[in-house]
Formats: structure tokens, C-alpha cells, sequence
């Protein structure tokens, strides 16, 4: 019988696994943030209580468009009714530019709201 060579290949990795590294470095600085959409407001209130219970001393609550009013509302919740020693430190309000898949430009508003410990 003859033997077989074996042969080593050191395999590159590829491309797409160095972005996902560095998106999951990424999401990892942005633990602290809630991005507010289409769910019922309590599931982000949830969210913005489990972040504090794991011991975060802010909570970053982002959302666009006609969100806003479900953001203005998860925060409101949760410093009223869950975590009384919660304070508004910031709020900051904006504009963004967004290309829909026709190519053409929008403009939505966009909300940050930043609650703290």
C-alpha cells in the first residue's frame, strides 16, 4: 500500500469574519444602548431595567422617525414607575439623511435620551 502525503494548508480568514470581529468588538462598547421601533414600549422598558440591574450607570435610549414618541415614553416609564433614582442627564434631538432603495434622499428626525444612575 502506498502511503498517502499529507499535506498542511494554513487556511486565510476570510474577509467577512474580520468585519463580524470587529462589529462584535463594537456591539459590545454599545451594551448600554436601547434602540427603540416597533415592539409594544414595555419590551424596550425591560431592556432599559435589565441594563441597570447589570449594573450600567447610563442607558442610552435611541430611536427616528415616528418612534420618537415610544423613546419619549420608555424613558418616562422607567424613571416614574420601575427605577425612582433614575434622572434624565441628557436629551439630544437631530435630523438625518437617509437613501431609500430608489436612490432618493429623506430627511428623519432622530432622538437620543440618556438616563443615568
Amino acid at each position: 500500500m502506498a502511503e498517502k502525503a499529507v499535506s498542511e494548508t494554513v487556511e486565510e480568514v476570510p474577509k467577512s469574519s474580520k468585519a463580524e470581529a470587529v462589529k462584535a468588538d463594537a456591539s459590545k462598547a454599545d451594551d448600554n444602548v436601547i434602540f427603540v421601533g416597533r415592539k409594544p414600549s414595555m419590551a424596550y422598558v425591560l431592556g432599559v431595567i435589565t441594563q441597570f440591574n447589570e449594573g450600567k450607570k447610563e442607558v442610552h435610549i435611541k430611536a427616528r422617525g415616528k418612534a420618537i414618541s415610544r423613546a419619549v415614553d420608555v424613558a418616562e416609564i422607567v424613571r416614574r414607575r420601575f427605577v425612582n433614582d433614575v434622572t434624565v442627564k441628557n436629551i439630544e434631538i437631530g435630523t438625518e439623511e437617509r437613501e431609500l432603495n430608489d436612490k432618493t434622499k429623506i430627511n428623519v428626525s432622530a432622538i437620543e435620551i440618556v438616563l443615568s444612575k
